[in-house]
């Protein structure tokens, strides 16, 4: 800790300080157009070992919590919801997974501020605000991981079936 404050300043400035980030992160990443994410950047792709989705599946049951997790359309009132598909044409299909790729970025992204907190946080507060950061994102790159797999699928023609198994 390199500032020392008192308990309820440092769980003040904790909550206000990850209520910015994550509302500053999705504002920017919401600003991005479309057309980048449309593209196929490798840091997006969907690689072989993830099977389309199934090793996420396999690995984490995916479709037995992913209805649980909040879409942040709710709170910003902007954005694209990937609640479900908005059509299953060509078109939506492309949109949806491009979609999949901004809320990747968002919570890839949401989770580096997390060592900032170390400045005003007691060390072991710091590491509870790291793993809140990772406990909080990684899920939701999960499931956009899963859905995008899934997606890549459907489109590539491998898995015209699949559409419609949750």
């Amino acid at each position: 800790m390199i500032v020392s404050l008192p308990d309820h300043w440092i769980i003040l400035i904790d909550v206000l300080a990850w209520t910015f980030f994550h509302l500053a992160i999705s504002a920017i990443c919401l600003k991005l157009p479309l057309t980048w994410f449309l593209k196929d950047h490798f840091w997006f792709r969907t690689f072989s070992f993830e099977r389309s989705g199934a090793l996420w599946q396999r690995l984490f049951r995916v479709k037995a919590w992913k209805g649980l997790i909040l879409d942040g359309t709710i709170f910003l009132k902007k954005g694209y919801s990937k609640k479900g598909l908005h059509g299953t044409k060509s078109r939506d299909l492309k949109v949806f997974a491009a979609e999949t790729k901004r809320a990747e970025l968002t919570h890839w992204l949401s989770i580096l501020p997390a060592p900032l907190f170390f400045i005003w946080n007691p060390v072991w507060a710091g590491w509870a605000m790291v793993l809140y950061a990772l406990v909080f994102n990684l899920p939701i790159i999960v499931v956009q991981r899963y859905n995008r797999g899934r997606i890549s699928a459907i489109t590539s023609g491998v898995g015209k079936k699949r559409l419609h198994k949750g």
